[in-house]
């Protein structure tokens, strides 16, 4: 699987948040649409084959991606000293 870029997976997740909000307010042809395309694209990214585990794998590589900006700052913070 090819790892998602932060940003990308990030605007994917509003994405998905957003027409999550809106079919569960007001279910409509668009809104199903929208959460379908969007959880397809979650799907996708993730390597996962439903909504749930699309979104415990967002929030691994998430966390990775703060662990891994957290090494970073730690090794910056190491070669200014």
């Amino acid at each position: 699987m090819i790892i998602p870029a932060e940003k990308e997976l990030r605007a994917v997740l509003a994405r998905f948040a957003q027409a999550r909000i809106e079919h569960d307010v007001l279910p409509t042809g668009r809104t199903s649409r929208a959460l379908e395309d969007s959880t397809y694209t979650l799907c996708v990214m993730t390597g996962a084959r439903t909504a749930e585990q699309a979104l415990r794998a967002a929030d691994a590589l998430l966390e990775q991606y703060s662990r891994s900006r957290a090494g970073v700052l730690k090794e910056d913070e190491t070669l200014a000293a």
